[in-house]
């Protein structure tokens, strides 16, 4: 299905709409039917409204996972030119839940890295549904150090359910992968702007999502671990997913209040998918923005910054 439960009675209206568009051929209840047409329009308009005005956060979470939200090699084709592709970890294999390259947008060259889930079967397979192994990560490192070589500021685009957990990524060192990330980034001498694009799941996200700017889609959502997780680990059951979302507070919403990130990029009503054109134009005036604010300032400025950020993020005693 390409609509989620909350989103039945709007998609039932839509389809009634269509429905009287295709049958409204007659001269002589043409009338009727348009009077009729702009009244289930403006009652969908209102029930469209009602309904995303009060998500709750496993809503949010569905919505972030929604089958038709754009994906990232979506986002990087509408918002920049010239995108090349860079493949592999030279060490291992290319992970193609990792997409990298150069791109100019508006001009400026960008160094991408993002997370793909793919769009239909055959490319989710191909694509792992996102989830990245430790050659994606080591892909994305050396993507890293090539941006930073020739001083080309990094956009990561964050969409994924978390790491690939299989057997075989652990024996390549999936842990030590993720952590070496985090550490490199830590100390790039070069800006890095993050967007959180769908779903930022725990390590697997955050080893592309550290940076001098958090960018969220309204829509999006960031967590430490997932909803159905959280509540097989507390609940013995993943069937508290929504109870778990709620306590955790993963919308980008909650997750500003809190001052965890920058911007929130606010969609269209109904969702991203409901027109990608203009939250195109919205991701790329946002990084470009970023870009500015950032690149002027000097490289030990900025790595002092982004320390302290992640150094103000939560509280520890130590005994």
């Amino acid at each position: 299905m390409d609509f989620l439960d909350f989103e039945k009675p709007i998609v039932e209206l839509e389809r009634r709409i269509e429905e009287l568009k295709l049958t409204n051929t007659d001269a002589n209840t043409a009338i009727e039917l348009d009077d009729e047409i702009f009244r289930l329009q403006k009652k969908c308009e209102s029930l469209t409204k009602k309904i995303f005005g009060n998500l709750s956060e496993w809503q949010i979470a569905q919505l972030a996972r929604h089958p038709l939200r754009p994906k990232s090699i979506q986002v990087i084709e509408a918002i920049s030119d010239n995108f090349q592709e860079l493949h592999g970890d030279r060490m291992y294999a290319d992970d193609a839940a990792i997409i990298s390259g150069l791109a100019k947008i508006k001009g400026r060259s960008v160094m991408f890295i993002a997370q793909e889930k793919g769009a239909n079967t055959n490319e989710k397979m191909r694509r792992n549904f996102g989830m990245p192994r430790p050659e994606g990560y080591r892909k994305a490192l050396r993507i890293m150090k090539l941006a930073e070589k020739f001083h080309i500021p990094v956009v990561t685009i964050i969409d994924t359910p978390g790491a690939f957990p299989g057997i075989g990524a652990e024996e390549r060192g999936q842990s030590e992968a993720i952590a070496r990330n985090l550490f490199t980034l830590a100390s790039l001498r070069t800006p890095i702007i993050n967007l959180v694009l769908g779903e930022g799941g725990s390590g697997g996200a955050l080893a592309i999502g550290m940076g001098d700017k958090l960018i969220m889609l309204e829509y999006s959502i960031y967590s430490v671990i997932s909803p159905e997780a959280c509540s097989s680990i507390l609940w013995r059951t993943p069937d508290e997913s929504e109870k778990a979302a709620e306590a955790m507070g993963i919308s980008s919403d909650r997750l500003n209040k809190l001052g965890l990130i920058d911007e929130i990029i606010e969609e269209p009503l109904g969702g991203f998918h409901r027109n990608p054109e203009e939250t195109y134009i919205s991701i790329r005036e946002s990084i470009i923005n970023s870009l500015q604010k950032i690149e002027s300032i000097e490289p030990e400025t900025l790595l002092e910054q982004r320390r302290a950020r992640y150094k103000a993020i939560g509280e520890f005693n130590e005994n």
